[in-house]
């Protein structure tokens, strides 16, 4: 499936690293401190690295279930409930939901860069054949090259984000994230598939994966084909 890049709407040059700004560390100072109050705990550590801290936490006597829905409630409170409830009700249906899927794509891949770093929008391919500016391609995910961890990627980010957009903005979304090289495709407009049929949901642990290399350090025969947290 080819993803056809818009050069209008080109954010940075694929040669450079996204350098976060002064707006960019308030996005992140609270996203993390709705993290805090779904875990009620929060890392000592400054900045990003306290943030993949707070991610890490997301998953802590929790099943993967019970993260994702978590997850979901703290992209709720992100956004005033009557902004969703709107949009939902009045943009999305709009030319087929084609206008919804193209907003979103677009202030996705402005507003959240600082999270996952330099994003570009592109056009996608829809089951229909056609095709919409609507899709956000995160050229090398910050969050899951520094979370190391799949279950992280899938079950606080994936997951999450799939749901919140389809039910509570009524953009369906589904994202491919390429464990290979970090990469990220985010298709708006696209329903995600059911989960029997997702290859990520199958995903072994990255070869960087913390758990992993304990797994193999306690017996070097393990089966690390799957991501325990997956």
């Amino acid at each position: 499936m080819l993803l056809r890049p818009v050069d209008a709407v080109e954010l940075k040059s694929s040669r450079k690293e996204y350098v976060p700004g002064v707006v960019d560390d308030i996005f992140m100072n609270v996203f993390r401190s709705k993290m805090v109050e779904e875990t009620g705990w929060d890392s000592e550590k400054p900045g990003y690295d306290g943030l993949i801290d707070a991610a890490h936490r997301l998953m802590v006597g929790r099943s993967n279930s019970e993260a994702t829905k978590a997850s979901v409630r703290i992209l709720r409170s992100l956004f005033p409930p009557l902004l969703l409830d709107l949009y939902k009700m009045l943009i999305s249906p709009i030319a087929g939901g084609k206008v919804a899927a193209e907003m979103v794509a677009r202030v996705t891949a402005i507003s959240c860069q600082w999270l996952m770093g330099t994003c570009t929008v592109n056009s996608v391919d829809l089951p229909n054949g056609s095709s919409w500016s609507s899709g956000v391609f995160v050229e090398k995910c910050k969050y899951l090259e520094e979370s190391k961890c799949v279950g992280v990627c899938i079950n606080t980010c994936k997951l999450p984000t799939q749901t919140f957009f389809n039910e509570y903005m009524g953009v369906p979304l589904v994202m491919e994230p390429n464990f290979s090289d970090y990469s990220c495709q985010f298709k708006f407009g696209v329903s995600p598939p059911r989960p029997e049929d997702d290859s990520a949901l199958r995903e072994p642990c990255l070869h960087i994966c913390p758990t992993a290399n304990r797994r193999k350090e306690v017996n070097a025969a393990m089966d690390v084909s799957r991501c325990p947290k997956a």
